[in-house]
């Protein structure tokens, strides 16, 4: 979206410093920034203040900074507070689109499946409205949403908005940037549920969203869950269900599954059905396509244009994605999180895969309540399963802690006949393993 430093001064009562310029969009990461876009100096593990040089080289025509910062590399904007005035700017926006977007603003949370859902509706969207725009990769928080609502084009006609949760309030604050008129909960489970005191606080957590939405609009909830369930409960706006059961709005039912874990699903809506393959590895894929038919078929698109956009979905990386290791070993990696809901559903899938071995390299799941007895019962899953743990750099798991180089050696030396899983939460960096092995 194209943003002008004057307009950024006035809509985060900042000051402008330098001659007033345009901007396509905006980014936080020098290294990430693209010509053309502005640049925002946030703090964190690194100050963004000590990058507006390398902004500048970018190609960054202006910076919003900290009064009393500014560079003469580039003209500043200079506000008060750069998180706050980033929040102001994505809600500026976000009004600025309405006019192109009539209702088809989509916020889609969960335990589990967020970024995947996230990509299989855009692909369904975008098979009708030509200017879907969505988050790259996880841009889920305070910083994630309104740089994904900044990022749009001016013309956006729908508007997928991915929104995680680390804390009660959080889901509810990003509503009031983006505003979602049709909200998506895929799953309710043991994530960071540390944080919110348990699975009732993650089902309170996750209901901010729908109950932030108009009475006009649309929830879209997992029947199959039963803490989903809970989240939609005396909400203003409609329910649309999406399940595996016959009484779900939108139903799935797999029909088969090929050499990589992609399912051919069959969904049926009322007395209408159409089938296509999920083109992302793991029966829980099922589910989160069956959601995005549900969100094109609220937007307007008939069920067999739904489906057969969804091989159009472009993968994330790190989320189930078959990477080829040395010697041909085939790496499920899914190291960019983790959970038991999500863990155990990958552990399903390299169950599925034909393969004399199957190895499961997991980090710590974190921010989990009752963290003991969870890494016990992942511990055990493999078991039933037959897959053989490697627990990296943790003992959670009831078996010895292993370094990176140790579970190379375990691995090394493999070939295609072996299937390995990789996973862990963000702490555990377990993309390592899978550099490790395509080195």
């Amino acid at each position: 979206m194209l943003i002008t430093a004057s307009e950024v001064a006035s809509v985060a009562h900042g000051t402008l410093v330098g001659l007033d310029c345009e901007a396509s969009g905006i980014a936080f990461d020098s290294r990430s920034l693209l010509h053309g876009q502005a640049f925002v100096a946030l703090g964190g593990d690194a100050d963004g203040h000590d990058f507006l040089q390398a902004a500048a080289t970018a190609g960054a025509p202006f910076a919003i900074v900290q009064r009393g910062r500014s560079s003469s590399a580039l003209t500043c904007v200079e506000v008060d507070d750069c998180d706050a005035a980033l929040t102001a700017l994505g809600r500026h926006c976000r009004d600025r689109l309405s006019v192109f977007l009539e209702g088809r603003v989509i916020g889609i949370t969960g335990s589990v499946g967020k970024t995947s859902t996230k990509d299989l509706v855009l692909a369904v969207l975008r098979s009708k409205y030509a200017n879907s725009h969505g988050p790259e990769k996880s841009l889920n928080n305070d910083i994630g949403v309104p740089v994904t609502i900044i990022n749009a084009p001016d013309a956006c006609d729908a508007l997928v908005l991915e929104m995680g949760m680390r804390g009660l309030g959080e889901i509810a604050r990003l509503c009031v940037v983006g505003h979602p008129q049709i909200g998506v909960i895929t799953e309710v489970g043991d994530a960071h549920s540390e944080r919110v005191g348990g699975i009732e606080g993650v089902v309170r957590a996750k209901a901010e969203l729908v109950q932030a939405l108009p009475s006009s609009g649309v929830a879209i909830v997992n029947s199959d869950s039963a803490n989903a369930m809970k989240a939609v409960h005396g909400i203003a706006a409609q329910v649309v269900t999406f399940g595996s059961s016959a009484t779900a709005a939108v139903r799935w039912e797999i029909v088969s599954t090929d050499e990589r874990g992609c399912c051919a699903v069959r969904f049926t809506a009322g007395d209408q059905s159409a089938l296509g393959v999920v083109p992302l590895p793991g029966l829980h894929m099922a589910s989160n396509a069956a959601s995005a038919v549900a969100v094109g078929i609220t937007c307007g698109i008939g069920i067999e244009q739904c489906v057969e956009a969804l091989s159009n979905t472009q993968s994330a990386s790190q989320r189930m994605q078959w990477v080829a290791g040395r010697n041909g070993i085939r790496i499920l990696d899914d190291s960019y999180n983790a959970n038991p809901i999500s863990v155990a559903a990958a552990l399903r899938t390299v169950a599925e895969m034909p393969a004399k071995r199957r190895f499961a390299v997991l980090g710590v799941m974190a921010e989990v309540l009752d963290s003991d007895v969870a890494h016990q019962e992942i511990a055990t899953l493999c078991q039933q399963l037959g897959i053989e743990l490697l627990a990296l750099e943790t003992d959670l798991y009831g078996t010895d802690a292993l370094s990176l180089a140790d579970v190379a050696s375990n691995l090394i030396g493999l070939d295609s006949n072996t299937v390995v899983l990789v996973k862990g939460s963000r702490v555990a960096a377990t993309e390592r393993v899978v550099q490790e092995l395509t080195a």
